[in-house]
C-alpha cells in the first residue's frame, strides 16, 4: 500500500511542479501579483481564460528585488473586490491590441480570469491596467506562448484541407500571371527588333532600287559600245 502511495505522489507531483512552472509572477507595491493560462497547453483557435491571481506581498528581509520576493511566495490570502478595478490589455505583435475585463472566482477570494480566443500562435503580451485597491497598476507581463493547433489536429480537418487548396490556388495563379509578363516582355522584345529590322528595309531598298538603276545604265552603255 505505501508503494502505490509513494508512486501516485511521484506521478501528481511532477503536474503540479508544471502548473506553476506555467505562471509569470511580478510585484506591485505590496501586492504579488500572478497570472497564467487557464488550460494548458494554450492552442489557437480555443477559447481559453487568462487566470490572474492578486494577494498581499509579504516582506522579505533577505531579498531586497520585489520581483525576487514575490516569486519566492505562494499566492495566499487573495485580495477581493478587484474586477471593477483591474483590466488586462492583449497586444500581439506590438501592434494588435484588445482591452479585457475580469470575472472573479467564486471559490477563490483574490482570483479573477479574463476569457479569450487566440486565433493566432505565439507570444502575447499582457498589460494589467487600473489598481488594486488604491495602488495604480500598469504592468506588462508575459504568459506562456500560445501552440499552434494544427500541429496536434487529427484526422486533418476540412478547414484545414480547403486553406491548403486556397493556397495552392493562390501559388498556381502567382505562377501564371509570372507567365504571362514573361509573354509580354518576349513580345516587347520582338516587337521593338521588327521596328528595328523595318526601319533597316526603309533604308536599304532605295539604295538597292538606286544600284540596279546604275547597274542596268551601265548595261546599255556597254551594249551600244
Amino acid at each position: 500500500m505505501n508503494y502505490k502511495f509513494l508512486l501516485l505522489s511521484l506521478l501528481v507531483i511532477p503536474s503540479f511542479a508544471g502548473i506553476a512552472y506555467g505562471h509569470t509572477v511580478d510585484a506591485v507595491g505590496e501586492y504579488r501579483v500572478e497570472i497564467g493560462w487557464m488550460n494548458e497547453p494554450v492552442m489557437s483557435g480555443e477559447t481559453n481564460g487568462l487566470e490572474l491571481y492578486v494577494s498581499p506581498l509579504e516582506a522579505c528581509p533577505d531579498i531586497p528585488i520585489p520581483l525576487e520576493c514575490a516569486n519566492s511566495q505562494e499566492f495566499k490570502n487573495g485580495i477581493e473586490g478587484l474586477k471593477k478595478l483591474l483590466k488586462i490589455q492583449f497586444v500581439y505583435d506590438k501592434t494588435q491590441t484588445i482591452t479585457l475585463p475580469f470575472v472573479a472566482d467564486h471559490d477563490i477570494p483574490g482570483k479573477y480570469y479574463a476569457f479569450i480566443t487566440p486565433t493566432v500562435s505565439g507570444y502575447f503580451q499582457a498589460n494589467l491596467i487600473g489598481k488594486i485597491l488604491e495602488t495604480p497598476v500598469n504592468l506588462s507581463m508575459h504568459p506562456p506562448p500560445i501552440a499552434e493547433r494544427s500541429y496536434i489536429e487529427f484526422p486533418q480537418s476540412a478547414d484545414l484541407a480547403l486553406t491548403e487548396v486556397i493556397d495552392d490556388n493562390s501559388k498556381l495563379e502567382q505562377r501564371i500571371a509570372s507567365l504571362e509578363n514573361t509573354i509580354k516582355t518576349l513580345e516587347n522584345f520582338n516587337d521593338e527588333k521588327q521596328n528595328e529590322i523595318d526601319g533597316a528595309y526603309v533604308v536599304v531598298l532605295p539604295i538597292a532600287i538606286i544600284g540596279i538603276i546604275i547597274a542596268i545604265i551601265a548595261l546599255l552603255k556597254t551594249r551600244k559600245n
